[in-house]
Protein backbone atom coordinates (compact mmCIF):
# COMPACT_ATOMS: atom_id res chain seq x y z
CA UNK A 1 0.00 0.00 0.00
CA UNK A 2 1.29 3.40 -1.12
CA UNK A 3 1.97 6.81 1.28
CA UNK A 4 1.11 9.92 0.05
CA UNK A 5 3.62 11.96 2.15
CA UNK A 6 2.26 15.61 1.15
CA UNK A 7 -1.66 16.37 -0.20
CA UNK A 8 -3.68 19.32 0.15
CA UNK A 9 -7.01 17.87 1.05
CA UNK A 10 -7.35 21.48 3.27
CA UNK A 11 -7.33 23.24 -0.31
CA UNK A 12 -10.65 24.45 -1.34
CA UNK A 13 -10.27 22.68 -4.86
CA UNK A 14 -10.35 19.23 -3.05
CA UNK A 15 -12.10 20.11 0.50
CA UNK A 16 -15.76 19.30 -0.64
CA UNK A 17 -14.06 16.20 -2.13
CA UNK A 18 -12.44 14.76 1.53
CA UNK A 19 -15.50 11.76 2.38
CA UNK A 20 -14.46 10.56 -1.07
CA UNK A 21 -11.10 10.39 -1.50
CA UNK A 22 -10.96 9.15 2.09
CA UNK A 23 -13.57 6.41 0.99
CA UNK A 24 -11.87 5.42 -2.25
CA UNK A 25 -7.85 5.10 -0.51
CA UNK A 26 -7.77 1.38 0.18
CA UNK A 27 -9.37 0.08 -3.38
CA UNK A 28 -6.84 2.69 -5.33
CA UNK A 29 -4.21 0.90 -2.87
CA UNK A 30 -3.46 3.77 -0.71
CA UNK A 31 -2.86 3.08 3.12
CA UNK A 32 -2.24 6.84 4.15
CA UNK A 33 -1.91 10.75 3.02
CA UNK A 34 -0.61 13.69 5.24
CA UNK A 35 -2.55 17.00 4.62
CA UNK A 36 0.05 19.37 4.58
CA UNK A 37 -0.59 22.60 6.43
CA UNK A 38 1.46 26.49 5.03
CA UNK A 39 -0.11 29.06 7.57
CA UNK A 40 -2.24 29.03 10.72
CA UNK A 41 -5.90 28.28 9.37
CA UNK A 42 -4.90 25.40 6.72
CA UNK A 43 -3.34 23.42 9.36
CA UNK A 44 -6.12 23.55 11.38
CA UNK A 45 -8.21 22.43 8.88
CA UNK A 46 -5.55 19.51 8.02
CA UNK A 47 -6.05 19.00 11.52
CA UNK A 48 -9.97 18.62 11.32
CA UNK A 49 -9.55 16.28 8.66
CA UNK A 50 -7.06 14.33 10.54
CA UNK A 51 -9.32 13.99 13.01
CA UNK A 52 -12.15 13.40 11.05
CA UNK A 53 -10.81 10.55 8.72
CA UNK A 54 -8.98 7.63 10.13
CA UNK A 55 -6.54 7.64 7.24
CA UNK A 56 -5.60 10.94 6.82
CA UNK A 57 -2.69 12.36 9.32
CA UNK A 58 -1.72 16.34 9.82
CA UNK A 59 1.08 18.62 9.75
CA UNK A 60 1.07 22.33 10.34
CA UNK A 61 3.16 25.23 9.69
CA UNK A 62 3.96 28.39 7.70
CA UNK A 63 5.03 28.13 3.87
CA UNK A 64 7.87 30.57 3.04
CA UNK A 65 5.00 32.27 1.11
CA UNK A 66 3.39 33.47 4.11
CA UNK A 67 6.99 34.17 6.45
CA UNK A 68 5.43 37.72 6.07
CA UNK A 69 2.19 36.72 8.49
CA UNK A 70 4.18 34.55 11.13
CA UNK A 71 3.40 35.15 14.48
CA UNK A 72 3.79 33.95 17.91
CA UNK A 73 0.54 33.12 18.68
CA UNK A 74 1.00 30.74 15.01
CA UNK A 75 3.57 28.99 16.93
CA UNK A 76 1.88 28.62 20.12
CA UNK A 77 -1.50 27.50 18.05
CA UNK A 78 0.69 24.95 16.56
CA UNK A 79 2.87 23.57 19.99
CA UNK A 80 -1.52 23.04 20.80
CA UNK A 81 -2.24 21.45 17.76
CA UNK A 82 0.94 19.38 18.03
CA UNK A 83 -0.06 17.41 21.30
CA UNK A 84 -3.14 15.64 19.07
CA UNK A 85 -2.48 12.36 18.47
CA UNK A 86 -3.11 12.18 14.23
CA UNK A 87 -0.18 15.83 13.73
CA UNK A 88 2.87 13.82 12.86
CA UNK A 89 5.06 16.85 11.68
CA UNK A 90 5.74 20.58 11.41
CA UNK A 91 5.67 21.73 7.91
CA UNK A 92 5.68 22.87 4.93
CA UNK A 93 8.25 25.45 6.06
CA UNK A 94 11.44 26.50 4.38
CA UNK A 95 12.60 28.91 1.63
CA UNK A 96 10.67 29.76 -2.03
CA UNK A 97 13.43 32.41 -3.80
CA UNK A 98 11.51 32.39 -7.26
CA UNK A 99 7.95 33.78 -6.07
CA UNK A 100 9.58 35.94 -3.36
CA UNK A 101 6.43 36.66 -1.76
CA UNK A 102 8.08 37.14 1.38
CA UNK A 103 11.66 39.25 2.03
CA UNK A 104 14.03 36.83 2.22
CA UNK A 105 15.32 37.84 5.21
CA UNK A 106 12.03 37.14 6.84
CA UNK A 107 11.55 33.95 5.01
CA UNK A 108 15.12 32.77 6.70
CA UNK A 109 14.24 34.25 10.01
CA UNK A 110 10.81 32.30 10.38
CA UNK A 111 12.59 29.33 9.06
CA UNK A 112 14.97 29.27 11.71
CA UNK A 113 12.07 29.53 14.39
CA UNK A 114 10.07 27.09 12.79
CA UNK A 115 13.13 24.35 13.06
CA UNK A 116 13.33 25.05 16.20
CA UNK A 117 9.80 24.70 17.29
CA UNK A 118 10.07 21.34 15.59
CA UNK A 119 12.57 20.48 17.60
CA UNK A 120 11.30 21.38 20.75
CA UNK A 121 7.95 19.36 19.99
CA UNK A 122 10.21 16.34 18.88
CA UNK A 123 8.34 16.41 15.36
CA UNK A 124 9.78 15.74 12.01
CA UNK A 125 9.76 18.31 9.13
CA UNK A 126 8.55 19.17 5.75
CA UNK A 127 10.47 21.10 4.23
CA UNK A 128 9.53 23.27 0.56
CA UNK A 129 12.55 24.93 -1.17
CA UNK A 130 12.29 26.18 -4.40
CA UNK A 131 15.44 27.71 -6.02
CA UNK A 132 17.10 28.18 -2.20
CA UNK A 133 19.10 25.15 -1.63
CA UNK A 134 22.13 26.89 -0.98
CA UNK A 135 20.90 28.66 1.88
CA UNK A 136 18.62 26.05 2.84
CA UNK A 137 21.56 23.92 3.35
CA UNK A 138 23.52 26.76 5.21
CA UNK A 139 20.66 26.95 7.67
CA UNK A 140 19.79 23.11 8.34
CA UNK A 141 23.58 22.60 9.19
CA UNK A 142 23.76 25.30 11.16
CA UNK A 143 20.68 23.77 12.61
CA UNK A 144 21.96 20.10 12.84
CA UNK A 145 21.54 19.43 16.24
CA UNK A 146 17.77 19.97 15.88
CA UNK A 147 17.37 17.77 13.01
CA UNK A 148 17.34 14.50 15.70
CA UNK A 149 13.42 13.72 14.53
CA UNK A 150 14.11 13.69 10.89
CA UNK A 151 12.80 15.79 7.85
CA UNK A 152 11.78 15.29 4.34
CA UNK A 153 12.71 17.29 1.12
CA UNK A 154 9.51 18.33 -0.46
CA UNK A 155 9.33 17.71 -4.12
CA UNK A 156 13.32 17.43 -4.93
CA UNK A 157 14.66 19.69 -7.11
CA UNK A 158 18.07 20.01 -6.52
CA UNK A 159 21.36 18.31 -7.72
CA UNK A 160 22.51 14.96 -7.08
CA UNK A 161 25.22 16.54 -4.78
CA UNK A 162 23.14 18.98 -2.74
CA UNK A 163 20.87 15.48 -2.48
CA UNK A 164 23.83 14.01 -0.51
CA UNK A 165 24.18 16.50 1.54
CA UNK A 166 20.66 16.74 2.86
CA UNK A 167 20.84 13.18 3.44
CA UNK A 168 23.89 13.22 5.40
CA UNK A 169 21.70 15.55 7.87
CA UNK A 170 19.66 12.65 8.15
CA UNK A 171 16.98 14.60 6.09
CA UNK A 172 14.51 12.35 2.83
CA UNK A 173 14.00 13.42 -0.07
CA UNK A 174 10.55 13.03 -1.86
CA UNK A 175 9.56 13.13 -5.48
CA UNK A 176 5.73 14.04 -6.66
CA UNK A 177 4.10 14.37 -10.45
CA UNK A 178 7.13 16.48 -11.33
CA UNK A 179 9.00 12.99 -11.97
CA UNK A 180 6.55 12.02 -14.96
CA UNK A 181 7.02 15.23 -17.05
CA UNK A 182 8.66 15.31 -20.31
CA UNK A 183 11.68 17.99 -18.93
CA UNK A 184 11.90 16.73 -15.58
CA UNK A 185 15.73 16.05 -16.14
CA UNK A 186 16.59 14.51 -12.49
CA UNK A 187 16.20 10.71 -13.32
CA UNK A 188 20.19 10.36 -12.05
CA UNK A 189 19.17 11.95 -8.67
CA UNK A 190 15.94 9.95 -7.93
CA UNK A 191 18.64 7.15 -9.08
CA UNK A 192 21.21 8.21 -6.24
CA UNK A 193 18.76 8.71 -3.30
CA UNK A 194 19.28 5.72 -0.47
CA UNK A 195 16.64 3.54 -0.51
CA UNK A 196 16.05 4.42 3.11
CA UNK A 197 15.63 8.03 2.48
CA UNK A 198 12.95 7.53 -0.89
CA UNK A 199 9.96 8.79 -0.20
CA UNK A 200 6.44 9.62 -3.00
CA UNK A 201 3.97 12.23 -2.89
CA UNK A 202 1.17 14.17 -4.75
CA UNK A 203 1.55 17.19 -3.74
CA UNK A 204 -2.25 17.65 -4.85
CA UNK A 205 -4.11 19.53 -6.26
CA UNK A 206 -0.69 20.81 -7.52
CA UNK A 207 1.91 18.90 -10.00
CA UNK A 208 -0.47 16.70 -11.91
CA UNK A 209 1.65 13.96 -13.28
CA UNK A 210 1.44 12.78 -16.71
CA UNK A 211 -1.16 11.58 -18.50
CA UNK A 212 -4.02 14.05 -16.31
CA UNK A 213 -1.41 17.29 -16.54
CA UNK A 214 -4.02 20.13 -16.76
CA UNK A 215 -6.15 18.31 -14.36
CA UNK A 216 -6.51 18.98 -10.44
CA UNK A 217 -4.14 16.29 -8.62
CA UNK A 218 -5.54 13.87 -6.31
CA UNK A 219 -4.39 10.88 -4.04
CA UNK A 220 -4.57 8.00 -6.49
CA UNK A 221 -2.29 9.88 -9.34
CA UNK A 222 0.96 8.85 -6.75
CA UNK A 223 0.69 5.23 -8.12
CA UNK A 224 1.57 7.44 -12.09
CA UNK A 225 5.27 8.67 -9.30
CA UNK A 226 5.48 5.37 -8.38
CA UNK A 227 5.55 3.59 -11.58
CA UNK A 228 8.11 6.02 -13.50
CA UNK A 229 10.24 5.93 -10.03
CA UNK A 230 9.97 2.23 -10.95
CA UNK A 231 11.12 2.47 -14.22
CA UNK A 232 14.80 3.88 -12.75
CA UNK A 233 14.62 2.43 -9.46
CA UNK A 234 14.53 -1.32 -10.40
CA UNK A 235 17.07 -2.16 -7.08
CA UNK A 236 14.25 -2.04 -5.20
CA UNK A 237 10.37 -2.22 -4.52
CA UNK A 238 9.45 1.73 -4.83
CA UNK A 239 5.85 1.01 -2.94
CA UNK A 240 7.49 -1.05 0.12
CA UNK A 241 10.83 1.05 0.76
CA UNK A 242 8.84 3.96 0.53
CA UNK A 243 5.68 3.27 2.80
CA UNK A 244 7.96 2.03 5.08
CA UNK A 245 10.28 4.85 5.10
CA UNK A 246 7.12 6.83 5.48
CA UNK A 247 5.84 4.87 8.67
CA UNK A 248 8.99 4.98 10.22
CA UNK A 249 9.71 8.95 9.93
CA UNK A 250 6.26 10.12 10.78
CA UNK A 251 5.49 7.48 13.23
CA UNK A 252 2.59 6.61 11.42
Amino acid sequence: MLIDTHAHINDERLLPRAAEIHESMPEKGIESLIVVGYERPSSESAVELSLKYPRFYAAVGIHPHDSKTASIEDYDRFKELSELPKTVAIGEIGLDYYYDLSDRDVQKRVFHEQIELAHSLKKPMIFHIRDAYGDALQILKEHRGDLEYGGVMHCYGGSTEMMREFVKLGLHIAFGGAVTFKNFGKAEVVKAVPADRLLLETDCPYMTPVPFRGKDNIPEYIAFVRDKIQEWRTDISVEEVTSENARTLFKL
